[in-house]
Protein backbone atom coordinates (compact mmCIF):
# COMPACT_ATOMS: atom_id res chain seq x y z
CA UNK A 1 0.00 0.00 0.00
CA UNK A 2 2.75 2.52 1.13
CA UNK A 3 4.92 1.83 -2.68
CA UNK A 4 0.98 2.20 -4.34
CA UNK A 5 0.62 5.89 -2.46
CA UNK A 6 4.32 6.77 -3.27
CA UNK A 7 3.88 5.67 -6.51
CA UNK A 8 0.72 7.82 -7.51
CA UNK A 9 1.16 10.27 -5.16
CA UNK A 10 -0.20 13.10 -7.74
CA UNK A 11 -2.70 11.13 -8.80
CA UNK A 12 -4.41 11.17 -5.14
CA UNK A 13 -3.76 14.52 -4.21
CA UNK A 14 -6.10 14.80 -7.76
CA UNK A 15 -8.52 12.64 -6.33
CA UNK A 16 -8.63 14.41 -3.55
CA UNK A 17 -8.62 17.68 -4.81
CA UNK A 18 -11.65 17.01 -7.05
CA UNK A 19 -13.66 15.67 -3.53
CA UNK A 20 -12.66 18.67 -1.62
CA UNK A 21 -13.79 20.91 -4.63
CA UNK A 22 -16.85 18.65 -5.02
CA UNK A 23 -17.67 19.75 -1.30
CA UNK A 24 -17.06 23.33 -1.67
CA UNK A 25 -19.22 23.79 -4.70
CA UNK A 26 -21.95 21.34 -3.56
CA UNK A 27 -22.30 23.55 -0.25
CA UNK A 28 -22.39 26.69 -2.11
CA UNK A 29 -24.98 25.10 -4.94
CA UNK A 30 -26.33 21.91 -4.00
CA UNK A 31 -27.45 21.30 -7.14
CA UNK A 32 -23.48 20.81 -8.35
CA UNK A 33 -23.69 17.19 -6.43
CA UNK A 34 -26.62 16.21 -8.22
CA UNK A 35 -26.67 12.91 -10.54
CA UNK A 36 -27.43 15.07 -13.95
CA UNK A 37 -24.36 17.73 -13.28
CA UNK A 38 -21.73 15.03 -12.19
CA UNK A 39 -23.27 13.47 -15.59
CA UNK A 40 -22.36 16.75 -17.38
CA UNK A 41 -19.03 17.40 -16.22
CA UNK A 42 -17.76 13.67 -16.99
CA UNK A 43 -19.01 14.65 -20.54
CA UNK A 44 -17.51 18.14 -20.77
CA UNK A 45 -13.96 16.48 -19.85
CA UNK A 46 -14.13 14.43 -22.96
CA UNK A 47 -13.47 16.88 -25.13
CA UNK A 48 -10.26 18.24 -23.46
CA UNK A 49 -9.75 15.04 -22.14
CA UNK A 50 -8.95 13.31 -25.52
CA UNK A 51 -6.83 16.36 -26.59
CA UNK A 52 -5.21 16.36 -23.20
CA UNK A 53 -4.13 12.39 -23.74
CA UNK A 54 -2.58 13.03 -26.35
CA UNK A 55 -0.92 16.21 -25.48
CA UNK A 56 0.83 14.30 -22.54
CA UNK A 57 2.82 12.33 -24.83
CA UNK A 58 4.00 15.10 -26.66
CA UNK A 59 5.00 17.37 -23.44
CA UNK A 60 6.41 14.33 -22.11
CA UNK A 61 8.79 14.14 -25.15
CA UNK A 62 9.68 17.37 -23.92
CA UNK A 63 7.53 19.14 -27.03
CA UNK A 64 4.21 20.84 -27.34
CA UNK A 65 1.44 21.01 -29.20
CA UNK A 66 -0.11 24.80 -30.21
CA UNK A 67 -1.98 23.21 -33.15
CA UNK A 68 -4.66 20.71 -31.90
CA UNK A 69 -7.58 23.48 -31.07
CA UNK A 70 -6.59 24.41 -34.59
CA UNK A 71 -6.59 21.38 -35.89
CA UNK A 72 -10.27 19.84 -34.39
CA UNK A 73 -11.50 22.60 -36.27
CA UNK A 74 -10.07 21.64 -39.43
CA UNK A 75 -11.30 17.77 -38.80
CA UNK A 76 -14.66 19.08 -37.86
CA UNK A 77 -15.26 20.79 -41.14
CA UNK A 78 -13.77 17.57 -43.02
CA UNK A 79 -16.03 15.34 -41.36
CA UNK A 80 -19.25 17.43 -41.35
CA UNK A 81 -18.20 17.86 -45.22
CA UNK A 82 -18.30 14.30 -46.06
CA UNK A 83 -21.03 13.39 -43.16
CA UNK A 84 -23.39 16.17 -45.57
CA UNK A 85 -22.46 14.71 -48.90
CA UNK A 86 -23.94 11.38 -47.82
CA UNK A 87 -20.53 9.02 -46.79
CA UNK A 88 -21.46 6.83 -44.54
CA UNK A 89 -20.57 7.42 -40.57
CA UNK A 90 -18.02 4.70 -40.64
CA UNK A 91 -16.23 6.05 -43.68
CA UNK A 92 -16.82 9.73 -42.32
CA UNK A 93 -15.03 8.19 -39.13
CA UNK A 94 -12.26 6.72 -40.95
CA UNK A 95 -11.51 9.67 -42.79
CA UNK A 96 -11.35 11.65 -39.53
CA UNK A 97 -8.74 9.07 -38.06
CA UNK A 98 -6.93 9.53 -41.20
CA UNK A 99 -6.98 13.06 -40.96
CA UNK A 100 -5.88 13.46 -37.71
CA UNK A 101 -2.68 11.08 -38.17
CA UNK A 102 -1.60 13.23 -41.36
CA UNK A 103 -2.07 16.46 -39.60
CA UNK A 104 0.09 14.95 -36.74
CA UNK A 105 2.43 12.99 -38.86
CA UNK A 106 2.81 16.71 -40.29
CA UNK A 107 3.72 18.31 -36.81
CA UNK A 108 6.18 15.65 -35.92
CA UNK A 109 8.16 15.51 -39.38
CA UNK A 110 8.35 19.71 -38.68
CA UNK A 111 9.78 18.96 -35.50
CA UNK A 112 12.04 16.11 -36.34
CA UNK A 113 13.33 16.60 -39.47
CA UNK A 114 13.35 20.06 -39.78
CA UNK A 115 14.27 20.74 -36.50
CA UNK A 116 12.64 23.43 -35.57
CA UNK A 117 11.45 24.29 -31.84
CA UNK A 118 7.97 22.62 -31.46
CA UNK A 119 6.66 25.83 -29.91
CA UNK A 120 7.39 27.86 -33.31
CA UNK A 121 6.01 24.66 -35.39
CA UNK A 122 2.94 24.05 -34.26
CA UNK A 123 1.95 27.66 -33.40
CA UNK A 124 2.88 27.67 -37.77
CA UNK A 125 0.69 24.50 -38.25
CA UNK A 126 -2.32 26.43 -35.81
CA UNK A 127 -2.42 29.45 -38.25
CA UNK A 128 -2.34 27.27 -41.40
CA UNK A 129 -4.80 24.50 -40.41
CA UNK A 130 -7.09 27.11 -39.35
CA UNK A 131 -6.81 28.71 -42.88
CA UNK A 132 -7.47 25.56 -44.65
CA UNK A 133 -10.40 24.62 -42.27
CA UNK A 134 -12.12 28.56 -43.56
CA UNK A 135 -10.90 27.39 -47.24
CA UNK A 136 -12.12 24.37 -47.11
CA UNK A 137 -15.68 25.48 -45.16
CA UNK A 138 -15.69 29.06 -47.45
CA UNK A 139 -15.87 30.70 -43.63
CA UNK A 140 -19.38 29.28 -43.07
CA UNK A 141 -20.41 26.52 -40.59
CA UNK A 142 -21.05 23.15 -42.44
CA UNK A 143 -24.79 22.90 -41.28
CA UNK A 144 -27.05 20.15 -41.80
CA UNK A 145 -25.17 17.14 -40.74
CA UNK A 146 -27.34 13.98 -40.99
CA UNK A 147 -28.72 12.28 -37.71
CA UNK A 148 -27.70 8.83 -38.71
CA UNK A 149 -24.19 10.30 -38.04
CA UNK A 150 -25.11 12.39 -35.11
CA UNK A 151 -26.96 8.82 -34.04
CA UNK A 152 -24.71 6.80 -34.26
CA UNK A 153 -21.98 9.09 -31.80
CA UNK A 154 -24.64 10.06 -29.65
CA UNK A 155 -25.76 6.28 -29.91
CA UNK A 156 -26.05 5.37 -25.75
CA UNK A 157 -24.92 1.60 -25.02
CA UNK A 158 -27.65 0.00 -22.90
CA UNK A 159 -28.96 3.30 -22.49
CA UNK A 160 -25.99 4.21 -19.99
CA UNK A 161 -22.65 4.71 -21.93
CA UNK A 162 -22.72 6.79 -24.39
CA UNK A 163 -20.43 6.15 -27.90
CA UNK A 164 -18.10 9.11 -26.93
CA UNK A 165 -17.29 7.74 -23.00
CA UNK A 166 -16.42 4.71 -24.97
CA UNK A 167 -14.03 6.61 -27.27
CA UNK A 168 -12.45 8.47 -24.52
CA UNK A 169 -11.99 5.46 -22.31
CA UNK A 170 -10.83 3.50 -25.00
CA UNK A 171 -8.25 5.96 -26.22
CA UNK A 172 -6.97 6.67 -22.22
CA UNK A 173 -6.03 2.71 -22.22
CA UNK A 174 -4.46 2.92 -26.02
CA UNK A 175 -2.28 5.55 -24.81
CA UNK A 176 -1.37 3.65 -21.45
CA UNK A 177 -0.20 0.63 -23.00
CA UNK A 178 2.04 2.56 -25.40
CA UNK A 179 3.01 4.44 -23.06
CA UNK A 180 3.91 1.77 -19.85
CA UNK A 181 3.64 -1.64 -21.72
CA UNK A 182 5.48 -0.92 -25.08
CA UNK A 183 8.93 -0.14 -26.01
CA UNK A 184 8.23 3.04 -27.69
CA UNK A 185 6.67 3.74 -24.41
CA UNK A 186 10.14 4.02 -23.09
CA UNK A 187 11.69 5.65 -26.09
CA UNK A 188 9.36 8.57 -25.43
CA UNK A 189 9.99 8.99 -21.37
CA UNK A 190 13.72 8.39 -22.60
CA UNK A 191 14.19 11.35 -24.71
CA UNK A 192 11.96 13.75 -22.73
CA UNK A 193 14.35 12.67 -19.72
CA UNK A 194 17.74 13.33 -22.02
CA UNK A 195 17.48 13.67 -25.26
CA UNK A 196 21.04 13.27 -26.46
CA UNK A 197 21.54 10.40 -24.01
CA UNK A 198 18.68 8.25 -25.82
CA UNK A 199 20.37 9.55 -29.23
CA UNK A 200 23.51 7.65 -27.86
CA UNK A 201 22.17 4.65 -26.74
CA UNK A 202 20.56 4.14 -30.32
CA UNK A 203 16.82 5.52 -29.81
CA UNK A 204 16.08 6.67 -33.67
CA UNK A 205 14.79 10.09 -32.05
CA UNK A 206 13.14 11.21 -35.34
CA UNK A 207 11.10 8.26 -35.98
CA UNK A 208 9.75 8.10 -32.64
CA UNK A 209 8.78 12.27 -32.28
CA UNK A 210 7.00 11.76 -35.75
CA UNK A 211 5.11 8.43 -34.02
CA UNK A 212 4.21 10.60 -31.31
CA UNK A 213 3.19 13.57 -32.77
CA UNK A 214 1.09 11.52 -35.11
CA UNK A 215 -0.41 9.43 -32.32
CA UNK A 216 -1.23 11.98 -30.07
CA UNK A 217 -3.47 13.90 -32.85
CA UNK A 218 -5.91 10.64 -32.51
CA UNK A 219 -7.06 12.58 -29.54
CA UNK A 220 -7.95 15.95 -30.96
CA UNK A 221 -9.81 13.48 -33.78
CA UNK A 222 -11.91 11.78 -31.66
CA UNK A 223 -12.63 14.84 -29.70
CA UNK A 224 -13.65 16.50 -33.56
CA UNK A 225 -15.37 13.46 -34.03
CA UNK A 226 -18.00 13.88 -31.21
CA UNK A 227 -18.28 17.77 -31.30
CA UNK A 228 -19.81 17.23 -34.69
CA UNK A 229 -22.17 14.91 -33.41
CA UNK A 230 -23.00 16.93 -30.39
CA UNK A 231 -23.55 20.31 -32.61
CA UNK A 232 -24.50 18.89 -35.99
CA UNK A 233 -22.21 21.20 -37.30
CA UNK A 234 -18.67 21.63 -38.42
CA UNK A 235 -17.03 25.57 -37.92
CA UNK A 236 -14.37 26.63 -38.41
CA UNK A 237 -14.03 29.06 -35.63
CA UNK A 238 -14.09 26.14 -32.98
CA UNK A 239 -11.65 24.79 -30.34
CA UNK A 240 -10.21 28.51 -30.43
CA UNK A 241 -8.42 28.10 -27.13
CA UNK A 242 -9.13 24.30 -27.00
CA UNK A 243 -5.26 23.80 -27.00
CA UNK A 244 -5.19 25.54 -23.68
CA UNK A 245 -7.75 23.88 -22.04
CA UNK A 246 -5.53 20.49 -22.91
CA UNK A 247 -2.42 21.93 -21.43
CA UNK A 248 -4.08 22.88 -18.16
CA UNK A 249 -5.32 19.33 -17.91
CA UNK A 250 -2.25 17.69 -18.70
CA UNK A 251 -0.30 20.11 -16.06
CA UNK A 252 -2.56 19.89 -13.35
CA UNK A 253 -2.02 15.92 -14.26
CA UNK A 254 1.23 16.04 -13.09
CA UNK A 255 2.95 15.85 -16.76
CA UNK A 256 6.28 17.85 -16.42
CA UNK A 257 6.39 20.83 -18.67
CA UNK A 258 10.03 20.19 -19.25
CA UNK A 259 9.67 16.62 -20.40
CA UNK A 260 10.55 12.76 -19.19
CA UNK A 261 7.38 12.48 -16.68
CA UNK A 262 3.94 12.17 -16.71
CA UNK A 263 1.17 9.73 -16.77
CA UNK A 264 -2.02 9.16 -18.71
CA UNK A 265 -4.28 8.38 -15.37
CA UNK A 266 -2.98 11.58 -14.39
CA UNK A 267 -4.12 13.58 -17.20
CA UNK A 268 -7.59 12.41 -17.28
CA UNK A 269 -8.25 13.15 -13.75
CA UNK A 270 -6.89 16.72 -14.15
CA UNK A 271 -9.32 16.77 -17.38
CA UNK A 272 -12.37 16.10 -14.75
CA UNK A 273 -11.01 18.04 -12.31
CA UNK A 274 -10.28 20.99 -15.13
CA UNK A 275 -14.07 20.31 -16.01
CA UNK A 276 -15.32 20.20 -12.77
CA UNK A 277 -13.59 23.92 -11.80
CA UNK A 278 -15.67 25.29 -15.26
CA UNK A 279 -18.87 23.36 -14.24
CA UNK A 280 -18.58 24.53 -11.09
CA UNK A 281 -17.80 28.04 -11.83
CA UNK A 282 -21.10 28.17 -14.36
CA UNK A 283 -23.12 26.70 -11.94
CA UNK A 284 -22.52 29.13 -9.36
CA UNK A 285 -23.22 32.25 -11.74
CA UNK A 286 -19.41 33.69 -12.10
CA UNK A 287 -19.10 35.58 -15.33
CA UNK A 288 -17.32 33.80 -18.52
CA UNK A 289 -14.33 36.35 -18.07
CA UNK A 290 -13.68 35.01 -14.20
CA UNK A 291 -13.39 31.29 -16.06
CA UNK A 292 -10.51 32.64 -18.32
CA UNK A 293 -8.43 34.13 -15.36
CA UNK A 294 -9.63 30.99 -13.56
CA UNK A 295 -7.81 28.61 -15.93
CA UNK A 296 -4.74 30.62 -15.99
CA UNK A 297 -4.65 30.46 -12.10
CA UNK A 298 -4.93 26.75 -12.10
CA UNK A 299 -2.06 26.43 -14.91
CA UNK A 300 0.40 28.76 -13.22
CA UNK A 301 -0.48 26.38 -9.80
CA UNK A 302 -0.40 23.02 -11.31
CA UNK A 303 3.30 24.31 -12.88
CA UNK A 304 4.34 25.57 -9.62
CA UNK A 305 3.85 22.24 -7.89
CA UNK A 306 6.38 20.91 -9.80
CA UNK A 307 8.94 23.47 -9.15
CA UNK A 308 8.13 22.93 -5.37
CA UNK A 309 8.71 18.87 -5.89
CA UNK A 310 11.88 19.44 -7.73
CA UNK A 311 13.36 21.50 -4.84
CA UNK A 312 11.99 18.78 -2.55
CA UNK A 313 13.51 16.07 -4.32
CA UNK A 314 16.74 17.82 -4.59
CA UNK A 315 16.90 18.31 -0.64
CA UNK A 316 16.42 15.08 -0.04
CA UNK A 317 18.69 13.69 -2.12
CA UNK A 318 22.24 15.06 -1.00
CA UNK A 319 20.04 14.32 2.80
CA UNK A 320 20.71 10.55 1.78
CA UNK A 321 23.80 10.62 0.24
CA UNK A 322 25.41 12.52 3.76
CA UNK A 323 23.74 9.77 6.00
CA UNK A 324 25.70 7.02 3.82
CA UNK A 325 28.68 8.92 4.38
CA UNK A 326 28.36 8.70 8.00
CA UNK A 327 27.56 5.03 8.35
CA UNK A 328 31.37 4.68 6.97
Amino acid sequence: MKMFIKRNTRELSIVVAIIVMGIIFGIHQPIYLSLSNIKDIFEQSIIYGLMAIGMTAVIITGGIDLSVGSALALICVIISMAAVAGVPPILCLLLGLVSCLVLGALNGVLVAKLKLQPFIATLGTMSVYRGVAYLLSKGYPILNVPPVYRNTINHSIGGAVKVSAIFFIAFAVFMYVIMTKLKIGTYIYSIGGNEEAARLSGIKLDSVKIFVYAIAMIGTGLAAMIQVASLGTGDPTTGQGYELNAIAAVAIGGTSMAGGRGTVAGTVLGAILFAGLRNGLIVSNVATFWQYVATGVVIIIAAYIEVIQDKFSKMFKPHKKLEANEME
